[in-house]
């Protein structure tokens, strides 16, 4: 595109002293002289007719198709802006603004060659002066509408600070003073759309989006902006197409093929008119599904768009629209004189009408146009002027120029009136800093003013497409994008009142992966964006109480999470109490146990004066019952909620009966076998074992206990504490030893006198028959000490509340051993078999032997 700007710019001719252009200057579509002659340049066709040449003639001038009716209408509004400044008493009052307007064909080089023009001026010998320099012809140029021949008319531009004020080139790049110093706009930047676009996603929960632009600056730069304000976000782009208008079908149809096979139902589209207008005529083709458009301010708010019914539904943010006062009867009122002299308008006149001016062309067979055609009659984008919102931009940027030369040429005199030189020479460069500082009110009452950057306030509208009640698309308001706004405020919108693709009501669903739910968290699959993923149930003890958590919160160490594992309750607190089955069976057996020594004592009270009552020494006898009885109620103990009393009470109680109880059956089985070795001649042993040592060596052997006790206590007694080791799920609450080494102490202890005795009783087992006390004690002390070697392992492996079920469990088991072994046979004897109860019986076998 450089090769005709380049020469146009640079390579000047000089005849002499004279400087002439290198070629001919191009011709303006509308054109009118004043005092000072603004230029404007727009897109008011859409293509250049393709030429085909032989390299040996000069090229022609260009030649353009494709008339845009709207683009014609942004032209004629810079003329009605212009008339409507020449005939203000407020603004530049008896000067006269002229204008020069050209048309780029959507083609960079046209555009640069109109722009090289109105630097130019149209004159062939332009300066008699051996520099070959001279003062712009315009001091400012209203255009382009698109951002990418912006872009090469600043780079132009630049060097010679002339000012160009854009109604339509949006893309971000133009902000940066560094490359263009001298453009501006009265547009939002791209930069701030793509913002208003990636938060309108968010908003509607669009996780899933397609993306489709324009291969130019408009569409790269644009579509750059949004993808990073879209990652900030949080949202993933499945695709990113992008096309030119120029590019080979099969490029279109390769992006119309990615659009059908997707699976993002929104698509995102940062293309201009001419891009989308390609790209529609193929998805009209195809079967596609319904998708959600969302548009950018290019061609959301076209209407030669509305009568595409695949884009019905669509949203963007548009250009808030506005009122013009006089343009609509403007842009009607065209004379048939202004229509034969220009070649423009009788372009358009023919087009709209479907007429033509010439007689002779009847190949066509339209009707003659006569130039008296009512365009009130026509509804078209130039006709249209219910929405004006690019239109008023124009508006704008011709007054924001005019109101520069005014500040330029024209100071206050006395009272309000001012007084302007309209013979007074402006260079391009003080308009420039004119510009930088303009801030006033237009006639329908917009504000105008630019930033450092040359951009104005940014506000947009939130436009939905709509069908109303007579069939029609059209474009319905529903939301505003301030971003001047403070913070929070700067989107607003009723969501009731869209209507989204398919004539539905409800919002589409747009999503990679459906939410993951409380309870579970995101794992993103592999190979995939983020917004792909799999959910995961939270791993045990963890939880996740919000939709779409990436982590899971481990709960503290007394929670636990409840089945959906969405939030931490607290662990149940697990202990033996008397309500729980085993508790109240081992209650049972306890009480069984209380009875069954108690009526043994009964019985053995009743019969205190019978022979075999005496024989096997009633004193231990009733000492080794209560000491019975004291095992069973200890287990009571060790059943309900640990306390600091409870937790001391069951283990000392426990260790200081039993030992009580195993000291009584010792003390019986020495009375035993003394007894029998007495009764040999000469035996006085029987003196050493009276009553008296037997409760003095029962009191010495429980003392030793309760010494062990009281040390425990004092030392490291046993407390309440919450297991948490045995379950993840629960807390057993239960009593800490303290000291294992006391406890085990107390343990051994027993288990040393059970020793003893068993030895003893051992030792006494060939007593005679009827004398047969010391083989019940070897059968009790034998059940004893099973019982309490297999409740070590038992009691070590056991968790939990077993373990305390385990102790019960050697305690009565224990227990039951020593009263049925020792004491069941005797009752028998009392109750069922009483002529065995007598002296005779009993010392029978002892006489024999002893003869």
């Amino acid at each position: 595109m450089w090769l005709v700007a380049v020469p146009l710019l640079a390579h000047l001719t000089h005849a002499g002293s004279t400087c002439r252009h290198q070629g001919s200057p191009g011709s303006a579509q509308f054109t009118n002289d004043g005092d000072f002659v603004v230029g404007g340049i727009f897109t008011i066709h859409n293509n250049i007719l393709a030429l085909k040449h032989n390299y040996n003639d000069i090229p022609g001038p260009v030649r353009c198709k494709s008339l845009d009716f709207r683009e014609l209408r942004f032209a004629r509004a810079m003329i009605f802006a212009i008339e409507e400044i020449n005939n203000s008493s407020e603004i530049l009052p008896g000067v006269t603004l002229g204008y020069r307007i050209y048309d780029s064909c959507a083609a960079i080089p046209v555009a640069l060659k109109a722009a090289l023009d109105l630097m130019n001026g149209q004159e062939a010998v332009f300066s008699t002066n051996t520099s070959c320099s001279k003062s712009a012809s315009v001091p400012a140029i209203v255009g382009e509408s698109g951002s990418t021949p912006s872009i090469a008319i600043s780079r132009v531009f630049g060097p010679f600070r002339i000012p160009l004020v854009s109604h339509y080139a949006t893309c971000g790049c133009l902000s940066n003073k560094h490359e263009f110093p001298t453009f501006f706009r009265t547009i939002p930047s791209d930069n701030i759309q793509a913002t208003a676009l990636a938060q309108l996603v968010k908003h509607f929960g669009w996780t899933w989006i397609g993306a489709v632009r324009s291969d130019n600056d408009y569409g790269n730069f644009g579509m750059s902006a949004f993808l990073q304000a879209a990652q900030a976000e949080g949202i993933c782009i499945e695709y990113s197409e992008a096309f030119y208008r120029t590019n080979p079908r099969e490029k279109i149809l390769k992006v119309v093929d990615v659009i059908k096979k997707s699976t993002a139902k929104v698509i995102v589209a940062f293309l201009a008119t001419g891009d989308m207008v390609v790209l529609l005529r193929e998805l009209s083709t195809q079967d596609i599904p319904v998708f959600q458009w969302i548009g950018s301010e290019s061609w959301i708010i076209d209407p030669g768009f509305l009568q595409y019914s695949l884009l019905s539904g669509s949203i963007g943010f548009g250009i808030p629209k506005s009122v013009i006062p006089g343009l609509k009867e403007f842009l009607v009122k065209i004379s048939p004189a202004e229509i034969t002299s220009s070649p423009l308008l009788t372009e358009f006149w023919e087009s709209a009408f479907s007429c033509s001016f010439s007689a002779n062309n009847t190949s066509s067979n339209k009707k003659v146009c006569t130039g008296s055609e009512n365009l009130r009659e026509l509804r078209n984008p130039y006709t249209d002027t219910s929405q004006l919102r690019v239109t008023n931009k124009v508006y704008r940027a011709v007054y924001s120029v005019a109101q520069s030369i005014h500040n330029l040429v024209c100071t206050k005199s006395k009272g309000s009136f001012s007084h302007c030189e309209k013979d007074r020479q402006i260079e391009p460069w003080q308009v420039l800093q004119q510009l930088k500082t303009v801030n006033f009110t237009t006639n329908n009452g917009d504000r105008v003013y630019f930033d450092a950057n040359g951009d104005p306030a940014a506000t947009y509208e939130l436009v939905n497409w709509q069908v109303n009640e007579e069939g029609k698309a059209q474009f319905v308001t529903v939301g505003h994008y301030d971003a001047s706004a403070p913070e929070g405020q700067t989107f607003t919108m009723n969501d009731r009142t869209i209507i989204w693709a398919g004539g539905k009501s409800k919002i589409p669903k747009s999503v990679c992966s459906e939410s993951c739910a409380p309870g579970t968290r995101k794992a993103v699959q592999k190979g995939r964006p983020f917004c792909c993923f799999d959910c995961v149930p939270c791993a045990e003890g963890e939880i996740s109480n919000t939709t779409d958590s990436t982590d899971c919160i481990t709960c503290p160490q007394e929670y636990w999470p409840n089945t959906q594992r969405d939030e931490c309750i607290s662990k149940p607190i697990e202990f033996l109490s008397f309500g729980d089955v085993l508790g109240i069976i081992l209650v049972g057996f306890s009480v069984t146990g209380v009875g069954v020594t108690s009526a043994v004592g009964v019985v053995f009270f009743v019969f205190r004066s019978t022979p075999i009552v005496k024989a096997n020494n009633s004193e231990l006898s009733f000492l080794l019952l209560f000491s019975l009885t004291l095992c069973f109620l200890c287990s009571f103990t060790f059943i309900g909620q640990p306390s600091d009393w409870s937790c001391m009470l069951r283990h000392t109680a426990f260790g200081i009966t039993f030992v009580l109880c195993i000291s009584c059956v010792l003390g019986k089985t020495i009375v035993v076998l003394m007894a029998f070795r007495a009764t040999l001649p000469g035996n006085n042993i029987m003196k050493w074992f009276g009553p008296t040592q037997q409760r003095l060596s029962v009191l010495v052997f429980t003392f030793v206990q309760v010494l062990i006790c009281v040390l425990w206590v004092t030392i490291s007694p046993p407390f309440p504490n919450k297991n948490m080791k045995y379950y993840a799920e629960r807390i057993i609450l239960e009593c800490d030893l303290g000291s294992a080494g006391a406890f085990w102490a107390v343990l051994g202890y027993i288990g040393f006198l059970s020793a003893m005795c068993f030895v003893l009783a051992f030792l006494a087992r060939k007593l005679p028959d009827n004398f047969n006390e010391a083989k019940f004690i070897t059968f009790s002390m034998l059940i004893f000490c099973a019982v309490w070697i297999t409740f070590i392992p038992a009691y070590i492996s056991s968790p939990g509340k077993f373990t305390v079920a385990v102790e019960i469990f050697a305690i009565l088991a224990s227990s039951f051993g020593l009263i049925f072994c020792i004491f069941i046979p005797k009752c028998y004897i009392i109750l069922l078999q009483p002529e065995k109860n007598t002296r005779k019986h009993i010392m029978g076998k002892v006489t024999c032997k002893s003869l």
